[in-house]
């Protein structure tokens, strides 16, 4: 990539998040007061995500590879990994910037069609593994607690949810989503007029994309389900996290726990997704989780705020980043 275009990644990155410590709602004292009644559980749920955006490089590098030679470096993608979180963190509608900051730092090794078709299916990949998670979550929700008629209902409209995405998935990795996509976005408005441009000019590279997304499912099984089983396994490990910081409060709390506490928070506000950090969302996710599993919804505020701390680390973590090690 261009300095001049990462630069301008980097930008926009400061800018939000100059913004977003301005707009916190919490006084700084109290912010520390809260770093320190946390302890050494701070410094380990930082580390925590070190292992889980290791396990994101990982599926996504199962992708890259796939069966072909490349010179990609796994530390390299482990970089762009956590800077492209980070700039999704930032951008309003998540998904905006961190996804052409990864084509457009991959491309210099691999081309820009294989650079695209390896982000867009790593995003499927990631967001599929979102909605398996979910899938299951419900399963152990009704093994584990007694089901109201009020939460059967709930809990049968996220099956219904969550299974015509995974139909909707399932039917793009088999066919591709380049071309749906840009049909999509043909029928909008403001934008009709350049994707209808983009897909006549970009025709050839648009079905080669898909190509490559349709191959994955269909020719390199193996490489499909190893790069889903680590996402799934991401998604699980990061639950760690809301143990850990639960266990400053109260010793009442179970893994099992933290896994139906994390599913239906992230369900909660990923339907925000428009949201930079998905602000009020996450909270207000967590806080109905844990009152749905008979908690005090402090507990739920407080281990939101310092999860929206460590994603603030991680944050400036991802944009330093931006600057360190790239290819010449």
């Amino acid at each position: 990539m261009k300095n001049k275009f990462r630069n301008i990644f980097l930008a926009f990155g400061i800018v939000a998040v100059i913004i977003m410590m301005f707009t916190f709602d919490m006084d700084y004292q109290e912010l520390w007061a809260n770093i320190k009644r946390a302890g050494y559980y701070f410094p380990l749920v930082i580390l925590l995500w070190a292992f889980v955006y290791m396990l994101n490089a990982l599926s996504w590098y199962q992708i890259i590879r796939d069966g072909k030679k490349t010179y990609v470096p796994f530390w390299n993608v482990y970089k762009f990994t956590i800077t492209g979180f980070a700039l999704n963190y930032v951008t309003p509608v998540g998904l905006m910037g961190g996804e052409p900051y990864r084509i457009m730092e991959l491309k210099p090794y691999i081309g820009v069609e294989r650079a695209t078709s390896s982000v867009i299916l790593y995003v499927m990949m990631h967001i599929f593994a979102h909605f398996i998670f979910w899938i299951v979550s419900v399963f152990l929700y009704i093994t584990f607690y007694k089901v109201t008629m009020a939460m059967g209902i709930v809990l049968a409209l996220v099956i219904v949810f969550c299974s015509f995405f995974v139909t909707l998935f399932i039917k793009g990795y088999r066919n591709g989503m380049a071309v749906a996509f840009m049909r999509v976005v043909g029928k909008i408005p403001f934008l009709k007029k350049y994707a209808i441009s983009f897909a006549e000019k970009h025709s050839d590279k648009l079905h080669e994309i898909d190509n490559q997304i349709a191959l994955l499912h269909q020719k390199r099984k193996r490489t499909f389900y190893a790069a889903l089983a680590i996402e799934f396994i991401a998604r699980v490990l990061s639950c760690l996290e809301l143990w850990l910081i639960l266990n400053i409060l109260t010793s009442n709390v179970s893994f099992i726990d933290c896994i139906l506490i994390a599913a239906f928070s992230s369900l909660f506000a990923n339907l925000l997704f428009f949201l930079p950090m998905q602000l009020g969302g996450r909270e207000g996710g967590f806080a109905i989780a844990v009152g749905g599993l008979s908690m005090s919804g402090a507990y739920g505020v407080y281990t939101a705020l310092i999860t929206r701390l460590r994603e603030m680390v991680w944050i400036v973590i991802g944009l330093l980043l931006m600057k360190i090690g790239n290819k010449k």
